[in-house]
């Protein structure tokens, strides 16, 4: 975990370094997403070897979806509250939930659910935004 912290860590600097503005939605996938998916979202994170079927590569969805980028499938798929069964286990963290527990206890029962909301949407855009 020591190592993951310092790559995170050292990305970070790497983009504060050159001048650039981190965007909320960078910086959440940097915090909850790169761990698995890579720092540039090609599905080559430092755990991604330790799982059993390897992450997705975040740079193609739009190419593997004729060109377009399925954005309310991607926040469903983020959120991954609303599961459907028939469609087999996930995979991933549900980081609806997993967000929901903590923005409730900074910001109430209905404030959390808008925070959350808000957290998902900004990295199904940062995600778009990695599209080749």
């Amino acid at each position: 975990m020591k190592q993951l912290a310092a790559i995170l860590l050292l990305e970070f600097a790497t983009h504060a370094a050159a001048g650039e503005r981190m965007s909320y939605g960078e910086a959440e996938y940097l915090n909850s997403c790169a761990v698995c998916h890579g720092v540039e979202g090609k599905g080559d994170g430092p755990l991604s070897d330790l799982l059993v079927k390897r992450p997705a590569d975040l740079t193609s969805i739009s190419k593997r979806n004729g060109g377009t980028f399925p954005y309310a499938r991607m926040f469903a798929v983020i959120d991954g509250r609303y599961a459907v069964p028939s469609h087999g286990e996930r995979e991933m963290p549900v980081w609806g939930r997993q967000f929901l527990e903590d923005d409730k206890q900074l910001y109430g029962p209905a404030g959390g659910e808008i925070v959350t909301t808000e957290r998902i949407h900004e990295l199904a855009g940062y995600v778009q935004s990695l599209q080749r």
